[in-house]
C-alpha cells in the first residue's frame, strides 16, 4: 500500500509537471497564430487572446507577396537540406573509427573531439579561417565550418559500439572492406540513430542566424530567421519593409511570418519523433 501510495504521488506530481510544461510550450503557438489570423483592430486593442478575432489573412497575403520573404525561406530550405545532408554524411563517417576498438589513437582522437565542447576559439578566429579560405557570402562558411557536431558524433558512435559485431565478422570473413562493411551494413541500421540525429541537425540549421549574419554580407542570401530578427527588432518601420504598412498591424505581420517558419518543422518533427524512442532502446542493448 505504501509503495503504491508512492507511485501514485508521483504519477500525480510528474502529470501536473507535465501539464505545466506542455501549457508553457503550446500557448506562446496558439497565441502566435491568433494573432496572425485575427484583424487589425482587434490585434491593436489588444483583444486577441487563445483564438483570433475576426479572421484575417492580409498579413499572410503581405508577407508572402514581400519579396524578401519568399527568397529568405527558400535559402533556408536550401541551407537546411544541404547542411543536413553534409552533417549526416561527415558524421556517419567520423563515428565509425571512433567506435571501434582497435582503431590507433582511438583514445585521443575522442579527447580532442570532447574537449572541444568546452574550448570554443572563438568568433574571431573562426571568422578570419573562413575569410581566408574565401567561403565568405556562400553557402559553404555556413555548413563547412559545422560540418560535425560533437555530441551528435557522441551520440552515433555510442549506437555504433553497441550494434552485434556478428554481422561485421561476417562480412569481414566474406572479405568485405571497411568501407563496405560501413555504406551497406552500419549505416543503414542505423536509421533510427542517424534520424534522431537528424532532426537536432534539422532543427539546428533551421533557425540559426547567428552564423548567417556574421558570414553572409548579401541580403539576398539571407535566410528566413536573419530577416524574422530584423522585423522583430525593427519594428517601427525603419528596418524592414514589411513593418511599415499602415493596413495591417505589425505584431500580425510579424506573427504570420514566424507560423510560416514553424510550419516545416512542425510537419517534420511528428513523423521523425518516433525514431527517438527507438534509437535509444537499440542503442542501449548489443545484439
Amino acid at each position: 500500500m505504501v509503495g503504491e501510495r508512492k507511485l501514485s504521488l508521483f504519477g500525480i506530481f510528474n502529470t501536473v509537471i507535465l501539464i505545466c510544461v506542455a501549457i508553457a510550450t503550446i500557448y506562446p503557438i496558439i497565441y502566435i497564430t491568433a494573432v496572425s489570423l485575427s484583424d487589425t483592430a482587434s490585434v491593436i486593442q489588444g483583444k486577441v487572446f487563445l483564438w483570433p478575432k475576426g479572421i484575417n489573412l492580409d498579413a499572410y497575403k503581405d508577407v508572402l507577396m514581400d519579396k524578401k520573404i519568399p527568397r529568405a525561406y527558400f535559402n533556408t530550405i536550401y541551407y537546411t537540406a544541404l547542411g543536413t545532408v553534409i552533417n549526416l554524411f561527415f558524421t556517419s563517417i567520423a563515428a565509425y573509427p571512433l567506435s571501434r576498438p582497435n582503431f590507433f589513437g582511438r583514445k585521443f582522437w575522442m579527447f580532442a573531439i570532447v574537449i572541444t565542447m568546452f574550448l570554443q576559439p572563438g568568433i574571431i578566429p573562426n571568422f578570419l579561417i573562413v575569410q581566408q579560405l574565401g567561403l565568405i557570402d556562400s553557402v559553404w562558411a555556413l555548413v563547412l565550418p559545422n560540418a560535425i557536431w560533437t555530441f551528435e558524433l557522441i551520440i552515433l558512435k555510442s549506437f555504433y559500439e553497441n550494434m552485434s559485431d556478428q554481422i561485421r565478422e561476417a562480412a569481414v570473413i566474406d572479405g568485405a572492406s571497411e568501407l563496405r562493411i560501413l555504406f551497406n551494413i552500419v549505416i543503414p541500421l542505423s536509421k533510427p540513430a542517424l534520424a534522431s540525429i537528424g532532426l537536432f541537425y534539422f532543427i539546428g540549421h533551421w533557425n540559426s542566424f547567428f552564423i548567417p549574419m556574421i558570414y553572409l554580407n548579401d541580403q539576398t542570401m539571407y535566410p528566413l530567421q536573419v530577416v524574422l530578427r530584423g522585423m522583430l527588432i525593427f519594428s517601427d518601420g525603419n528596418g524592414s519593409g514589411l513593418v511599415d504598412a499602415a493596413a495591417l498591424a505589425p505584431q500580425a505581420k510579424k506573427n504570420a511570418t514566424i507560423v510560416l517558419a514553424m510550419i516545416p518543422v512542425l510537419m517534420i518533427y511528428p513523423f521523425a519523433q518516433k525514431y527517438f524512442a527507438k534509437g535509444v532502446m537499440l542503442g542501449s542493448e548489443k545484439g
